[in-house]
C-alpha cells in the first residue's frame, strides 16, 4: 500500500512517460474488489449536508483524461472502474468535468470517445449527474456545413483543428448534441483503422445515458419535447428527440439496442406522450400541456420488429400490420436478448394505459405480432407479460382506471430496468460490461 501511495505524486510529473508508468501501476487497483482500492478513497467523506471532497489522486486522474493518448486511455479506464462508488459521484459530476466529457464525446476526432461514453453512462446512474446534464451548456464554434467544434474537447488525444476555427464560441445545450452524436456514431462502420473513420467512436454507451436520463420526469420531458433540428437555429424544423433514437431497436449492438429500448419504455410512463410516441410521422402532434407540435415519433414499428419472426400471416391478418412488418423475409429473427424483449413488451403494456393507446394497438396488428411471439417465447416472464398484453388489446375493454392526460404512470410494477454499469478489466483490452 505504501509503495502505491508513493506513486501518486508522479501523476503530476512533467515527463509523460513517468505519468504513464505511475498510472499504469495504479490502474490494476481500480476495479471493484481489488485489494488496495481504498487508496483512491482516502480523505473522501460525505454525510448529511456535506458533499464529498475531491482527493488529490482523483483530481489528478481527472486531469490525466486530457493527457496524451496512452495516459488518457488509462485515466478514463480508472474512472470508469471507480465511478461505482457514491463517494466519487460528486467530484465526477462537477459541471466543469462533465462539460469536458460531453465536449470530448461529441467531437468526431476524439479517439477515446467510447471510453468517455462509458464513464458518462456510469455517472448518469446517479440523479446528481443527470440533473447537471439536463441543464448543461457547452461552448461550440460553428463551422461550415452545420458542423460544430466544441472548444473544451481540445486535449492530448483530441487536438484542435488547424487552422483553429474563427468565431466566438456559443453556449449550446449538451443533450441535443449528444443525441446527434449518438445517431452519427451508428454510421462509423467496422473499419479498425481509426484514420479512415469520419467519427472515431461508435458511442453505443450513450444509449445507456439516455436510458438513465429518461428515468426522471424532467428527462422524459426532454425526449418528448420538440427540438430544433439545428441547435444553432431556433427557428429550424422541430423534431422529437426520441424520434431520433427509435430506429436503433434492431441495431446489431446490444448496448445500443437495450439503452434505446429502456428510453422508449421510460418515456411511455408519461401518458400524455402516448399519442406522440405512437402517431406516424405524417401526423403533427403535441404533448400536453405544451401546444408545440411536431411530427409523430412512429415508435410502434420499431417496438414490434424485434418481436417479429419469419412467420407468414393470412392475407387478412397481413393487411392489419404496419407496412414495415408486412411480408418479412424468411431470414427475419427475433431479438435474442430476453431482457430487451421483455422491455418492449412492457412498453406496449404501458401504452395500453389509455383508451386511445389500446385502440391504436388493436388497429395496427399488435395482437397478430405478439401472438406469434408468444408461441416462440421460451422465457416464462416474457410469456406472462405477453399474456397480459393480449388480455388488454384482444379481450373485452377492461374496467380499469384510465390514465389522466398528464399522469406519470406508476413505476412500481413496470419500473425501468437498471442500466448496465461499465467497467474495464485491466487484463482485457476489450471493453467489458457488468450487469449490476
Amino acid at each position: 500500500m505504501d509503495e502505491l501511495r508513493e506513486l501518486i505524486p508522479f501523476l503530476r510529473d512533467r515527463n509523460p512517460q513517468v505519468r504513464q508508468i505511475a498510472l499504469s501501476n495504479l490502474l490494476p487497483q481500480t476495479p471493484k474488489g481489488s485489494p488496495h482500492r481504498d487508496i483512491f478513497f482516502e480523505g473522501l467523506s460525505a454525510g448529511g449536508l456535506q458533499k464529498a471532497k475531491e482527493s488529490d489522486i482523483i483530481r489528478d486522474i481527472k486531469l490525466l483524461c486530457r493527457d496524451q493518448l496512452n495516459v488518457a486511455h488509462d485515466a478514463f479506464r480508472a474512472l470508469i472502474n471507480l465511478s461505482d462508488s457514491p463517494l466519487l459521484l460528486t467530484p465526477l459530476s462537477e459541471p466543469s468535468f462533465l462539460s469536458f466529457i460531453v465536449s470530448y464525446i461529441i467531437e468526431p476526432q476524439s479517439i477515446l470517445a467510447d471510453l468517455a461514453s462509458m464513464l458518462l453512462s456510469n455517472l448518469t446512474a446517479s440523479s446528481g449527474a443527470c440533473s447537471v446534464l439536463l441543464t448543461l451548456k457547452i461552448p461550440v464554434i460553428p463551422l461550415a456545413n452545420n458542423i460544430l467544434y466544441p472548444t473544451e474537447s481540445r486535449c492530448g488525444s483530441c487536438p484542435a483543428p488547424v487552422p483553429y476555427p474563427q468565431g466566438k464560441p456559443q453556449q449550446v445545450m449538451a443533450l441535443p448534441l449528444l443525441v446527434d452524436a449518438f445517431v452519427d456514431g451508428a454510421t462509423v462502420g467496422d473499419s479498425e483503422d481509426l484514420s479512415k473513420r469520419k467519427r472515431k467512436g461508435e458511442l453505443h454507451f450513450l444509449a445507456s445515458v439516455f436510458g438513465n436520463m429518461s428515468m426522471s420526469p424532467t428527462g422524459r420531458n426532454f425526449f418528448l419535447s420538440p427540438q430544433p433540428t439545428n441547435v444553432l437555429k431556433p427557428d429550424a424544423d422541430l423534431e422529437y428527440a426520441l424520434a431520433k433514437l427509435v430506429p436503433f431497436t434492431e441495431h446489431k449492438n446490444t448496448i445500443r439496442r437495450g439503452g434505446v429500448a429502456s428510453t422508449i419504455k421510460n418515456c411511455s410512463f408519461h401518458s400524455a406522450g402516448h399519442k406522440a410516441i405512437l402517431s406516424p410521422e405524417s401526423v403533427l402532434v403535441s404533448v400536453p400541456p405544451s401546444k408545440l407540435q411536431s411530427r409523430g415519433i412512429d415508435a410502434l414499428p420499431y417496438l414490434l420488429l424485434p418481436l417479429a419472426g419469419p412467420e407468414e400471416f393470412e392475407l387478412d391478418d397481413q393487411e392489419k400490420l404496419l407496412e414495415p412488418l408486412q411480408f418479412l423475409p424468411p431470414t427475419k429473427t427475433r431479438e435474442s436478448d430476453p431482457t430487451i424483449r421483455l422491455t418492449h413488451v412492457e412498453t406496449l403494456l404501458l401504452l395500453c394505459h389509455t383508451r386511445w393507446g389500446r385502440d391504436y394497438l388493436r388497429q395496427h396488428g399488435v395482437y397478430e405480432i405478439v401472438r406469434t411471439a408468444h408461441m416462440a417465447e421460451t422465457v416464462d416472464k416474457v410469456s406472462e407479460h405477453i399474456e397480459r398484453l393480449v388480455q388488454l388489446i384482444h379481450g373485452e375493454e377492461p374496467k380499469i382506471a384510465e390514465a389522466e392526460e398528464f399522469d406519470e404512470l406508476d413505476q412500481t410494477d413496470l419500473g425501468p430496468p437498471p442500466a448496465p454499469s461499465a467497467s474495464v478489466d485491466e487484463d482485457d483490452e476489450d471493453f467489458k460490461i457488468e450487469e449490476v
